[in-house]
C-alpha cells in the first residue's frame, strides 16, 4: 500500500499534448477510477505512473519516493492490461505463480500465495484448469491474481472489463472490490464510467488530458454536469 502523488504531469507525443499539468493524490489504500471520453489520456496517465511512458514534465511520487525517472521494476506497482496475456499451456495456478517462480521463491511459498489470492478472487476451484477452459472474466481475474503475487503497493487496471458481457462485468467488479478490501491501493481506468464510480472511493474525470472533475465516486455520480456530459443524463 502506498500513496500515489502526481504534480504537474505533462506528456507530449511530438507536438501533441496527451496530459496537461495533471496533479492528484490517491491516498494509501484508496480505490480510484479514471473515467472520461475515449482518447482523453486515461491509459497514458496509468502507463506514466507505471513507468511505461516517460513523462515530459512534472513529478510522480509513490509512497515517500520520487519515481519520476525510476524504471517500472523499481516502482513497486503491478499493472493489468486489457489483454490477459496468460500462458495457454499453463494451469491457472502455474500462470499465477509464474512471477514468483522467476524470482526463485520456494514452491511451498508460491503455493501458499496462489491459494490465498485465488480465495480472494474466487478462483480456488479453477487452479488446475487451463485458460481456454475459463470465461473471459475468469481469465482477467487470473491476470489480476498474477499481478498480486509480487505483493505490490499499487495495483493498476487498464479497462479490465473491456469486451465482457454485463453479467461478467458485474462479477469482475465484485472481485476487484474484494481485492480493494485487502487494503492495497488500486488505480483503474474504465470505460463503464457509471458502474466504476459506484464502487470507487474516488473518481477522476479526464477531458483532453486534463483532470476536469475530482470527488468521491458517489459525489461524481450525483453531479448534474458530470451526469449530463459524461454519463448520459
Amino acid at each position: 500500500m502506498a500513496e500515489v502523488r502526481l504534480t504537474g504531469v505533462n506528456k507530449f507525443y511530438g507536438a501533441a499534448q496527451a496530459l496537461h499539468s495533471v496533479s492528484l493524490t490517491i491516498a494509501d489504500g484508496e480505490f480510484a477510477v479514471f473515467v472520461g471520453p475515449s482518447g482523453c489520456g486515461k491509459s497514458t496517465l496509468l502507463r506514466s505512473i507505471a513507468g511505461l511512458e516517460e513523462i515530459s514534465g512534472g513529478t510522480i511520487h509513490i509512497g515517500d519516493r520520487d519515481v519520476t525517472r525510476a524504471a517500472p521494476s523499481e516502482r513497486d506497482v503491478a499493472m493489468v492490461f486489457q489483454s490477459y496475456a496468460l500462458y495457454p499451456h499453463m494451469t491457472v495456478a502455474e500462470n499465477m505463480g509464474f512471477p514468483l517462480e522467476m524470482q526463485g521463491l520456494a514452491k511451498d511459498e508460491i503455493a501458499r500465495r496462489v491459494r490465498a489470492t485465488a480465495q480472494t478472487l474466487q478462483l480456488q476451484d479453477h487452479l488446475d484448469r487451463k485458460p481456454r477452459a475459463l470465461s473471459g472474466g475468469q481469465r482477467q481475474q487470473v491476470a489480476v491474481g498474477r499481478a498480486l503475487m509480487t505483493q505490490p503497493s499499487v495495483l493498476m487496471l487498464d479497462e479490465p472489463t473491456a469486451g465482457v458481457s454485463p453479467i461478467v462485468m458485474d462479477e469482475l467488479f465484485d472481485r476487484i472490490i474484494e481485492v480493494a478490501r485487502t487494503g492495497i491501493s488500486i488505480l483503474m481506468v474504465e470505460q463503464n464510467a457509471r458502474q466504476a464510480l459506484e464502487i470507487a472511493d474516488k473518481g477522476y474525470v479526464l477531458v483532453q488530458g486534463a483532470n476536469r472533475f475530482t470527488d468521491t465516486g458517489k459525489a461524481l455520480l450525483a453531479d448534474p454536469e458530470v451526469r449530463r456530459t459524461f454519463l448520459g443524463g
